[in-house]
């Protein structure tokens, strides 16, 4: 689809280790082709400056995690006509939800110290980038996901749309995006009998976006493709899966129901390489 010059155009990608993608090359050709106004990372497994990123056009933001090399996350926003349109920036969830839901007391370390969430506020519509902890293998950091983050996260979001945020007290439509490490429905992977009860498709992660979507938000990638599989954001790298297409849909883009409207298409962009995840797009109408 061909980008209007008043669209916006925004990209989600796990880059799982930016230092690596963009020795690669594969970074700055994404960012070349596709021109994004606002991309979104995560895994980012850095701090700002230790890769070679050059792209003047853009503001950056980082979250890095606490732990050298772990998680994190950046958004870069092109700067229009050489002025900053970011209004606001929040690093991580605020204080308040992480004492409500006992963020700090996870026994693998507080998650809210890994650099899993950014915000940015832009003129009409805050966007929201996450780094979902993963429940791991043997389902140890289940009851985080479901008890913990995705409520404390799920408020936050409602928070946003109807008050904004205590440094920038007003309410905006929301986007939001990253990895949520779940696949929602048995559509949104490869074989999913096969991986019932397994993590990242458990009952208690896919109620976790059933509990989104409850609240409002919309899967911008299942309003243009209601039904239907092989539409996959992972891939593991045993026995040639992304070559066979035997994935998962875990990354998203989500907008509020006000931003409906304004929705002119999201997408999957399977052939870009570099991370075991591929980069997914919305495109906005202004």
């Amino acid at each position: 689809m061909v980008k209007e010059e008043s669209d916006m155009k925004l990209i989600s990608w796990n880059v799982n280790g930016i230092r690596a993608v963009v020795k690669k090359g594969d970074f700055h050709s994404l960012v070349k082709k596709e021109k994004p106004d606002v991309l979104c990372l995560q895994e980012t497994k850095a701090e700002r400056g230790q890769a070679e990123i050059d792209l003047s056009e853009y503001e950056e933001y980082w979250n890095s995690a606490t732990k050298k090399g772990y998680s994190g996350t950046a958004i870069f926003v092109k700067t229009n006509k050489n002025k900053q349109i970011v209004k606001k920036v929040l690093m991580g969830l605020p204080e308040d939800l992480c004492k409500k839901y006992k963020l700090h007391e996870d026994s693998y370390g507080d998650p809210n110290a890994e650099g899993r969430v950014i915000t940015v506020e832009l003129g009409d519509f805050f966007v929201v980038t996450s780094y979902t902890p993963n429940s791991k293998p043997d389902l140890s950091r289940l009851k985080l996901r479901q008890k913990q983050w995705d409520p404390a996260f799920l408020e936050y979001l409602k928070r946003l749309e109807k008050n904004g945020s205590t440094s920038s007290p007003q309410g905006k439509p929301v986007v939001f995006c990253g990895d949520l490490n779940v696949a929602h429905t048995p559509d949104d992977l490869a074989h999913p009998k096969e991986n019932e009860g397994e993590h990242g498709y458990t009952k208690e992660e896919r109620e976790g976006i059933d509990k989104i979507i409850e609240a409002g938000f919309v899967d911008s990638f299942r309003v243009f493709n209601k039904k239907g599989n092989g539409f996959y954001t992972w891939w593991t790298h045993w026995r040639a899966a992304r070559e066979r297409n035997v994935g998962w849909r875990i990354d998203y883009w989500f907008v509020s129901k006000k931003l409906l409207p304004r929705l002119k298409s999201a997408s999957i962009l399977s052939n870009v390489m570099g991370s075991d995840h591929c980069p997914v797009v919305i495109e906005l109408k202004n």
